[in-house]
């Protein structure tokens, strides 16, 4: 299943005037984070994708004007046999520092 992300930089008002909506971007990354925890702890296995450009999306799904494309979902089961390469990650010690207040 491909699921695309779309985000409203702008919405109408009750009188049709043009609205800018805050935080766009913080709020659709931080729903699509949770979003892809909840398909991870169902067995999901998804893949993020944003290519560049991605306003064609809005053609083809005939989406509004304000609306922007954020980012593309493949999401599906895996196979039985599915690998997860296995990455060299930084420790916590080398991406993490604890820093005391001033007194």
């Amino acid at each position: 299943m491909l699921i695309v992300v779309f985000e409203e930089p702008w919405s109408l008002d009750s009188d049709g005037e043009k609205k800018k909506n805050y935080y766009v971007r913080e709020s659709v990354g931080i729903a699509v984070g949770f979003l892809l925890v909840a398909l991870h702890n169902a067995g999901v296995a998804t893949l993020t994708h944003a290519p560049s450009p991605m306003g064609f999306l809005n053609d083809i799904l005939e989406r509004p004007s304000n609306e922007r494309p954020f980012i593309i979902l493949a999401a599906g089961y895996p196979a039985a046999d599915a690998t997860v390469p296995d990455l060299d990650r930084k420790s916590f010690d080398a991406v993490v520092e604890f820093v005391e207040p001033p007194q």
